[in-house]
């Protein structure tokens, strides 16, 4: 038995105080000129396994440094996040503030500084306003709450227009487990790892490393498959605390009970990855590039991202032109090896493309297609049997008002 539930508004249910065992808080610090919360902490007093995927970003953000030494030692208690200020490119001082952000944290919880992940998001070049922040980590560990997860998915957020938020449940051993997630991603998209700052909470008992071998399995068929600009960010970070509190036998090798849990993790975060598409910058369609027929997962995925990444694709599909050109454009150009006569490309399951050229179609019910929001391109490569799905978006006159409006 298995239940996934998204949610895209807030609920005392939805996310990480689903599970048992966890706190979370979101507090306003002033760390945001529009005064919308911006520090989030999520705490569990029973220790949890972690593990972790980080961005691939080479100019990698304060934050990211030190949280991939906490997910080294295998064991944490808490997460603390802050938005409005990204701690990137802010050499030896931004490293100070981060670890300085884990010792504040420490000291307000009673354990360690290596208990405590470190998460930022926000404008990359700026010092963070420590006196804030310490501020804003003590009212958030004094707000923890069994009902606070939505006040922590607000305090991630950046130009998200709504927080996103996922409960699922799945029997390992007889005993029912929880697992919740929070999620913030709308612009600086396009993934090498996890995409935006995700966080997940599970109350399985399960060992760590395994622990990380599943997140890291999951990321590359959810949250990596999402692209909303093609910009990979600085602080990308997904952590998954497991605290073992749902009492299941202990999940220490790869049996029925370890698949059962990464299917339920992966349905989990491929929920929340729909819900970062459909919310890009600017948005106005989301849309599902489903390639079928390839020789491997890679080559499905890497033509999946060439068609998500093309402006030209996602403008055509803001202005609800059934461009297919700009499509089997983006196939060519993709880098595996294709057939174009053997290629075929549907529109919300109608065809628009076969044997090299485009093909009649039914103008009422494309447009009718073109008009809706969720949208399905689908193509059929006919090399191989191997599929995969990347989720993207428009491009809007919104997008470029939001980012040329962005400003340091």
């Amino acid at each position: 038995m298995e239940e996934i539930i998204m949610f895209s508004e807030a609920s005392a249910k939805a996310g990480i105080t689903y599970p048992k065992g966890f706190l979370a808080a979101g507090v306003k610090a002033g760390l945001k000129k529009s005064g919308n919360p911006d520090v989030a902490l999520i705490y569990t007093e029973k220790e949890a396994a972690v593990a972790g995927t980080f961005t691939k970003n080479a100019v990698a953000a304060a934050p990211v440094g030190v949280s991939k030494k906490v997910v080294a030692t295998h064991t944490a208690h808490a997460i603390v996040a802050n938005s409005g200020c990204a701690n990137a490119c802010t050499g030896a001082q931004g490293e100070e503030d981060a670890a300085a952000m884990q010792q504040i944290t420490a000291d307000a919880l009673g354990c360690t500084a290596q208990d405590v992940v470190v998460a930022s998001t926000g404008i990359i070049g700026k010092l963070l306003p420590m006196d804030k922040v310490k501020l804003g980590i003590h009212a958030a560990a004094h707000a923890l709450s069994p009902n606070g997860s939505p006040d922590a998915g607000n305090a991630i957020l950046t130009t998200d227009t709504y927080s996103k938020a996922g409960t699922a449940t799945v029997v390992l051993g007889g005993m029912e487990v929880r697992l919740g997630i929070i999620a913030k991603g709308s612009g600086m998209i396009r993934p090498d790892m996890a995409t935006v700052l995700c966080f997940i909470t599970t109350d399985a008992d399960i060992d760590a490393l395994l622990l990380q071998e599943a997140l890291s399995e999951v990321m590359e068929h959810s949250l990596n498959m999402i692209s909303i600009d093609g910009d990979m960010s600085t602080n990308d970070m997904a952590i998954i605390l497991a605290n073992g509190a749902a009492g299941n036998p202990k999940i220490a090798e790869k049996n029925a009970d370890y698949e059962a849990f990464k299917g339920v993790l992966l349905a989990l975060c491929q929920g929340i990855s729909e819900k970062i598409a459909a919310d890009g910058e600017g948005a106005t369609k989301f849309l599902t590039i489903h390639v079928v027929g390839a020789r491997s997962f890679a080559d499905a995925k890497t033509v999946g991202m060439s068609v998500a990444n093309s402006p030209l694709v996602k403008t055509a599909f803001f202005g609800e032109d059934p461009n297919w050109g700009r499509v089997i454009c983006a196939v060519g150009y993709a880098g595996v090896p294709m057939d174009p006569e053997r290629t075929t490309v549907k529109f919300g399951g109608i065809p628009v493309y076969a044997g090299g050229v485009g093909v009649p179609y039914d103008a009422e019910a494309l447009h009718a297609v073109m008009s809706g929001h969720d949208i399905v391109i689908e193509i059929d490569l006919n090399e191989g049997d191997v599929e995969a799905k990347v989720w993207t978006c428009d491009f809007s006159y919104e997008y470029v008002k939001i980012n040329g409006e962005y400003h340091t």
